[in-house]
C-alpha cells in the first residue's frame, strides 16, 4: 500500500486525530495533493489549512449506496477514491476499511500513515505520535500500537 503518492483523500476521523495532536502536517508531507469531501469538511468543522482541498464527487450515486453501511464521511471518502485513479485513502474504521477492501482500493488507517512517514524519514520517530495519540480519546488496539512501534523499529 502505497502511502507516499501523489493523492490522498482523508476521511473526518485522521483529520480530527492530527489536528488534536498538532500533526496535521504529516499528510501534507506524505502526499502532492490532499482531497476531502465537503461532507468530511462539514464533519470536521474546522477551517482547513489551504493545502487540504475539498473536491467535488463527480456523482453522489456512489455516495448514497455507500451510506447505507457507513457513515456519511466514510461514504463520501470512498465514493471519492472512486473518482480518482492513484489515490490512498485514509479510513480508521473497520468497516469502511473492509469496504474500501472490497473494491480494490487503495487504504492505509492513520497508524499506518504514521509507520510509513517513519519509514521514508519523514519522521524519526513514531513512539512519541503515538503516545500523543494516547492521550486523546481516539479509541484503538493497544496491540495495533505495540505492532506499529515494532514495524519501526523503535
Amino acid at each position: 500500500m502505497p502511502l507516499n503518492s501523489e493523492i490522498i483523500i482523508s476521511d473526518t476521523s485522521c483529520l480530527i486525530l492530527l489536528s488534536k495532536i498538532d500533526e496535521l502536517e504529516l499528510l501534507k508531507k506524505m502526499g502532492e495533493t490532499i482531497y476531502i469531501t465537503s461532507t468530511i469538511h462539514k464533519e470536521f468543522g474546522k477551517k482547513l489549512p489551504n493545502w487540504i482541498k475539498v473536491k467535488k464527487l463527480k456523482d453522489n450515486h456512489y455516495q448514497k449506496i455507500l451510506e447505507m453501511d457507513l457513515d456519511p464521511g466514510e461514504a463520501s471518502a470512498i465514493a471519492l477514491s472512486l473518482d480518482l485513479e492513484n489515490a490512498v485513502l485514509i479510513l480508521d474504521d473497520l468497516k469502511g476499511r473492509k469496504v474500501a477492501e472490497r473494491l480494490q482500493l487503495k487504504y492505509s488507517g492513520t497508524f499506518g500513515l504514521i509507520l510509513r512517514a517513519k519509514q521514508e524519514g519523514i519522521v524519526n520517530h513514531v513512539r512519541p505520535i503515538l503516545e500523543k495519540i494516547r492521550m486523546t480519546n481516539f479509541r484503538f488496539d493497544e496491540n495495533l500500537f505495540k505492532i506499529i512501534i515494532e514495524e519501526s523499529g523503535e
